[in-house]
């Protein structure tokens, strides 16, 4: 697969590259979806290269390929809800209003860095919905689905660590387990 200037190769066999909790995922994953060992990539970066603007410039990378990971939490008596909402990047997530509704909460906010970083066991700048905890919702922006044509129906997320990227069709992330697909979930 060509995607911008970056070295992809198969995630399955290059682990190393990701989260613990990541590769969890992804062998468990495969399981279930044997497409998940030839189309889900891995490719390592510069650290500090991991946040979105400094990658697509760096590695030739049309900005709509790349999905933002982010996490949000509300209570609802008493009950703590947290999801992943995953936009492209050219987009941001509809906190205020569509994960809000989906959460079922009155208020609806980022969580911590420090706290997200912690709970997903995931570094800051690369977390990624293959791997979260299990009770995380995981809000898929519809549009992430679709082939983008700039970037051949490949987006490119957050591997668990900031020293690499996963690539993988949008349509195949729409398909991991836990995924919920959602209209309307990212703002132009």
């Amino acid at each position: 697969m060509t995607l911008g200037t970056l070295t992809w190769a198969r995630a399955l066999a290059h682990l190393d590259l990701v989260a613990p909790s990541t590769a969890a995922a992804l062998t468990a994953w495969a399981v279930s979806e044997p497409r998940v060992a030839d189309e889900v990539l891995v490719a390592q970066i510069d650290p500090d290269l991991a946040d979105t603007a400094a990658l697509t410039e760096a590695f030739d990378l049309p900005p709509s390929a790349s999905v933002n990971c982010v996490l949000v939490a509300g209570r609802r008596e008493g009950t703590e809800r947290i999801a992943a909402a995953l936009v492209r990047a050219t987009t941001r997530a509809d906190v205020n209003s569509t994960v809000k509704r989906l959460l079922d909460v009155r208020k609806c906010s980022f969580l911590p860095m420090d706290r997200a970083t912690a709970e997903s066991g995931m570094e800051y700048g690369g977390i990624t919905p293959v791997g979260l905890p299990e009770d995380y919702r995981l809000l898929l922006d519809a549009r992430v689905a679709v082939d983008d044509p700039e970037a051949g129906g490949i987006v490119v997320i957050g591997s668990g660590v900031r020293h690499s990227k996963i690539a993988l069709p949008g349509a195949l992330l729409a398909a991991m387990p836990g995924v919920e697909v959602v209209d309307g979930l990212a703002l132009a």
